[in-house]
């Protein structure tokens, strides 16, 4: 992860800290009273809270608007502090402290609008709210403005240094005038923010009700704290100010640092072992985390099973309501109940993984690059999927072939030689008969060992890859040369390689004959790079590669990519055709 990030917020929490803790010990000097510590105490709740959720996680615009709050928050109470120590005028400490403590209008600004209706991933609920943004964002400029250049009586009541930066005349009322309205006008968007909250939470799920619980209270506790501090704010110590102080500035960090623990919206909890307390980061679990915990579980089911365990993983990693993996001929594999358009959708290999809803909050930058990571995995799965599928359906044809001919040829020449047999019984066949008997079971046989050859022949299991090419090319009715790399006949090699190749060969020697009228055919055999490869070309009328279907050598390239090779065709019409397939070997 990239440092800058969490030393930014490291960097700004440590201001907003120090501005709060100098600002509190300077109002009342060491030793500072109970009620002044307490003051600091409750105020670093929302740097530390803002640090630790921009520190975690930096693409959420949520902690550093907390940290900008916190910022805010920190100069005013150390700009106040300054201007309250000097006494001799337009001094330094009122030139200082003067902008630094008009900083509190922002900290109410962000702390009545923003902070509560971007919670928690930094957006806003509906595009309608965008007026609402610019005419608080105006109405808090106005309000700061008016505070930072107020005439020199208004702060002559509260700070004996005065306004150095006051404007005065007509001017300088009707600067108040607009900053009082500003207050007015951005304090009525904080309660109408309220009101969006408690629709929010109306019409929200049941899981998502409780996190609008806790802003709701934190934005009354806020909001309910200013009017306590305006309607006592004239009489000095009444418990009514302190109340307010404290609601005002405890009650949305504390709210936040509850909804962020207690329903791990960012993934982040405390964890309790024995008598300690912790926080636990980074609740959802990595690629690399979710494919070793579900590696010995995918390994033992079929590939369509396993994208239904991928897409389980993918709803839970992601924490969304329904999880969907889409093969390319349409199959989906749903976890969860599937409700609603998709939200998020990436490319898997040839199909599709589809995402519902998080249950809590919005897809962030870090759930797509989760996604997109888990995508390479799932398309792999996909892939096998389809493979496993065609080979499955190769077999099944292969099945039905041998059937076919089984039914048609051989089972019909016993069926014959059979009754040949026992009309002969009955009467007494000669040595003719006999003759043309013994010539249909020779006939027979043949057919057999021509049909057992098809399907793997004795050669092949005994003599190897090259002896078997040549057998093969041996009664071909056209020229056909067969060259084998040094060494390689005398090679065996596992029987599913050795049988992968030679019916590659069989079949495009088969459509050389068949179908490309070829005069000439070159097989060539070789190992090399760990890899034994097989080349079949021929002189024959080519063909286009737009229109022409794999056909036979569908399922070859099928059984050649399960064995980790690949089957390649090139050509053209009138060019002749070259077959090229292999496969990995050790060396």
């Amino acid at each position: 992860m990239n440092r800058f990030p969490r030393v930014l917020a490291a960097a700004a929490a440590a201001v907003a800290a120090a501005g709060i803790v100098a600002g509190g010990l300077l109002e009342t000097g060491l030793p500072a009273p109970f009620s002044q510590w307490l003051f600091i105490v409750v105020c670093l709740f929302m740097p530390g809270i803002g640090w630790l959720i921009a520190s975690r996680r930096p693409d959420n615009v949520y902690g550093w608007l907390l940290l900008a709050g916190a910022c805010c928050l920190g100069f005013g109470a150390f700009g106040t502090s300054l201007m309250l120590r000097e006494d001799t005028g337009h001094g330094p400490l009122v030139l200082i402290g003067g902008p630094l403590a008009s900083f509190f209008t922002l900290f109410y600004g962000l702390a009545w609008v923003f902070i509560p209706l971007l919670f928690p991933d930094g957006r806003l609920p509906s595009r309608r709210w965008r007026a609402g943004v610019w005419i608080a964002g105006v109405a808090i400029a106005v309000h700061w403005a008016s505070v930072l250049l107020a005439p020199d009586a208004v702060y002559a009541t509260v700070f004996p240094g005065g306004n150095p930066f006051g404007i005065g005349g007509t001017a300088g009322l009707a600067l108040l005038a607009a900053g009082g309205l500003g207050q007015a006008v951005t304090f009525l968007v904080g309660v109408s923010v309220l009101v969006s909250l408690v629709l929010r939470r109306w019409r929200s799920p049941a899981a998502e009700r409780r996190r609008f619980t806790w802003m709701i209270a934190g934005v009354v506790g806020t909001l309910g704290g200013f009017v306590l501090m305006t309607a006592f704010g004239p009489t000095e110590g009444h418990w009514g100010v302190w109340l307010g102080v404290l609601s005002t500035m405890a009650s949305l960090p504390a709210v936040i640092a509850a909804a962020v623990f207690r329903h791990n919206l960012l993934d982040i909890r405390v964890g309790i072992r024995g008598s300690r307390l912790f926080l636990v980061f980074d609740l959802r679990p990595t690629v690399d985390e979710l494919l070793t915990e579900l590696g010995p579980a995918l390994e033992e089911v079929e590939p369509v099973e396993q994208l239904g365990r991928l897409a389980g993983a993918v709803r839970a990693g992601l924490e969304v309501r329904w999880a969907a993996v889409t093969l390319a001929d349409g199959t989906r594999v749903v976890a969860g109940k599937e409700e609603g358009e998709a939200v998020l959708t990436v490319p898997a290999g040839l199909g599709h993984i589809a995402c519902g809803p998080r249950t809590v909050g919005r897809f962030t930058a870090e759930d797509r690059r989760l996604l997109g990571a888990l995508a390479v995995p799932i398309g792999l799965a996909i892939q096998s999927a389809g493979l496993a599928g065609r080979l499955v359906n190769a077999q099944e044809a292969e099945r039905r072939r041998i059937e076919r001919n089984i039914h048609d040829g051989a089972q019909q020449q016993l069926v014959a030689l059979i009754a040949g047999l026992e009309l002969a019984r009955a009467t007494g066949g000669g040595p003719d008969t006999f003759t043309l008997l013994r010539e249909q079971a020779r006939q027979t046989l043949t057919d057999l060992r021509e049909l057992a050859a098809g399907i793997h022949p004795s050669v092949l299991s005994q003599g190897g890859l090259v002896e078997a090419v040549e057998e093969r090319c041996s009664r071909l009715p056209v020229v056909t040369t067969v060259a084998a790399g040094a060494g390689l006949r005398a090679r065996r090699f596992p029987d599913e390689i050795e049988g992968a190749l030679y019916f590659t060969v069989s079949e495009a020697i088969a459509n050389a004959l068949k179908h490309a009228a070829a005069s000439r055919i070159e097989v060539r055999l070789t190992q090399d790079g760990g890899r034994l490869q097989a080349v079949v070309t021929d002189d024959g009328k080519g063909f286009d590669p737009a229109v022409t279907r794999r056909g036979g050598l569908g399922p070859l390239a099928d059984r050649v990519a399960a064995l980790g090779g690949r089957l390649e065709l090139t050509g053209g019409p009138g060019e002749g055709t070259r077959l090229r397939a292999w496969v990995p070997v050790p060396g």
